[in-house]
């Protein structure tokens, strides 16, 4: 069963299109989407992701697992990016480790849509509830990483405001964006919603599709780049990831029940921000090498789970 879960996820169109992507650029072809192209789409997938939440959260009965949901979310954010830190910095410094374990802290909310897909293609519920706990795990991985920074960084002149970081987090467009979808989701009644369904739902995997395809272009120009950095991060942007996905595959079923929440958990946590927290660390840590935490979440870690990670982890979810 598990082999066949990885060969039908192997064989998804949209994912497809990502390592078409990558083709792509090995081939030097002149294929790409416009910048303005990739942004809206990336803001439509935000939007119907956190609308189609609400939706949810607004016929579901607020309860202590939900609330349990949340609070595991967030503990997730602040304890990732605590032991990654001092991992890391025996290695690539104070710098680098800052901005890669805020990265691996926080979440990608691609990789959120792309389970979700999978979890649809697959039948399996899921609560509505959890794309508030994505939006919840954005910012208190940032506010970690700054804070190490303060801390651990010697360097006075390079001290960052940690409430001007801070502000900045939360303003980010993705956290804002998710946030107030899935608030206008969960205030728009039945009839409201079916207004705006085809556009929520009809024509989601297609514009999936397409977005997966610029970032298979994407990830291909910077894996080159990144290859030059050494053995340890590699080994960390691969290894570190699966580790997180499946204790967290175990753990959270004393969180929920429910099967789809514990493999959201669990790509959540395995999952690396190259959006949200790229932008905060220009700011706190401009010492810090983009083209090492930047390739390590969207050219490794990004492929490795949308491939490997989901079937895995809800292995592990079957197993347990």
């Amino acid at each position: 069963m598990e082999l066949q879960l990885l060969l039908d996820n192997l064989t998804n169109p949209a994912l497809l299109f990502f390592f078409l992507g990558l083709l792509a650029v090995q081939l030097k072809s002149d294929l790409e989407i416009p910048g303005t192209s990739s942004k809206f789409i990336s803001l439509y997938l935000l939007f119907s992701i956190g609308f189609k939440g609400g939706q949810e959260l607004a016929h579901s009965q607020l309860d202590s697992e939900i609330m349990w949901s949340l609070l595991f979310g967030i503990l997730l954010a602040l304890v990732i990016p605590l032991y990654t830190f001092f991992f890391l910095k025996r290695k690539l410094g104070v710098w680098n480790a800052g901005a890669i374990a805020a990265s691996y802290g926080s979440v990608s909310a691609v990789t959120f849509v792309t389970s979700v897909s999978f979890l649809e293609m697959l039948e399996i519920d899921f609560g509505g509830h959890m794309v508030a706990v994505m939006a919840l795990m954005e910012a208190p991985s940032i506010i970690v990483g700054v804070l190490l920074l303060n801390l651990f960084n010697k360097e006075v002149e390079h001290k960052v405001s940690f409430g001007h970081v801070l502000k900045h987090a939360l303003t980010n467009g993705s956290v804002i964006l998710i946030i107030g979808s899935l608030i206008i989701g969960f205030l728009a009644n039945d009839a409201q919603a079916q207004g705006i369904e085809p556009f929520t739902t009809d024509i989601f995997k297609g514009f999936l599709a397409v977005f997966l395809l610029d970032m298979g272009i994407t990830s291909g120009k910077k894996l080159a780049s990144f290859l030059q950095n050494g053995w340890f991060a590699l080994a960390f942007a691969i290894i570190v990831p699966l580790i997180n996905g499946c204790v967290v595959a175990v753990i959270s079923q004393w969180v929920t029940s429910s099967e789809g929440n514990q493999f959201l958990f669990a790509i959540l946590a395995a999952s690396a921000s190259y959006i949200a927290v790229p932008a905060a660390m220009k700011l706190a840590a401009p010492k810090a090498n983009p083209s090492l935490y930047l390739p390590m979440a969207l050219a490794i870690t990004f492929p490795l789970n949308i491939t490997l990670g989901m079937p895995l982890y809800l292995s592990i979810i079957h197993a347990f």
